[in-house]
């Protein structure tokens, strides 16, 4: 690791923030394959159509796969940035980033099962046949479902969380500047936020009777509402610290 400002300076940057892990650790590398494992089964099916009736059942598949694959690289990405910013190799790193390759290890079954529900059923309403006729679960059991869909989900975002809080707590001997030490706040806040409407989600799903059976699904959608304006708002407060 540079010990030096003046080698600091000379490190590759990505939005303003020096690279410190520019090479690959093993513990990186296991992570990248368990996420890439993870990815593998929730291809929308692991066998060979011979038919053309299994071919189109299986494309069927699509949506649930990209909505989960989705969400698993944002997980990637959010480990993938955090190697790559502050390249830590010690032993929290290690038993961090273990606990998250078992966590999406384990998280990939429910993921794939709620999508692949919320799929079956946007496709129900809107008369699309979009596969989940496999599925078998009954409408006292979709608020259990995401409980353990959210544990996971929360668990993920705590791992993340505790990375950052470790490269904060590095801060002085990583040589971070205003300016890093800034995004490094914001991204502790950022995965904190995201990993809330896990929480939200969970309250919901065992507090809320079975008949109103989704809507702790629905506590994720404020996401899309929430990050993009915390996300404006630490673009203004970075402009002021960078000038």
């Amino acid at each position: 690791m540079p010990g030096l400002q003046g080698s600091l300076d000379e490190l590759p940057t990505r939005n303003g923030f020096r690279l410190r892990g520019l090479a690959s650790t093993r513990i990186e590398t296991l992570t990248d394959a368990a996420f890439a494992f993870a990815l593998t089964l929730l291809v929308v099916s692991l066998d060979v159509p011979t038919s053309y009736a299994e071919l189109v059942d299986a494309l069927r598949g699509i949506p649930a796969f990209a909505l989960s694959a989705a969400l698993l690289l944002m997980f990637w990405s959010g480990h993938h940035t955090w190697s790559r910013r502050y390249g830590l190799d010690d032993t929290p790193t290690v038993l961090l980033s273990g606990l998250l390759v078992f966590t999406v290890l384990v998280y990939v079954y429910p993921l794939r099962f709620v999508f692949q529900s919320m799929s079956a059923y946007f496709g129900y309403l809107a008369g699309v046949d979009l596969g989940g006729r496999s599925l078998t679960i009954e409408a006292n059991q979709v608020n259990h479902l995401f409980v353990i869909y959210g544990a996971g989900f929360c668990a993920m975002c705590a791992t993340l969380v505790l990375l950052n809080l470790h490269a904060w707590r590095r801060r002085d001997e990583l040589g971070l500047d205003p300016v890093e030490r800034f995004d490094t706040r914001a991204e502790i806040a950022a995965w904190t936020l995201v990993g809330s409407a896990g929480l939200l989600s969970i309250a919901v799903a065992l507090f809320v009777p079975a008949r109103w059976a989704g809507l702790p699904g629905w506590c994720y959608s404020l996401l899309g509402i929430v990050m993009p304006l915390v996300g404006r708002r630490n673009s203004r407060r970075r402009l002021e610290i960078h000038r």
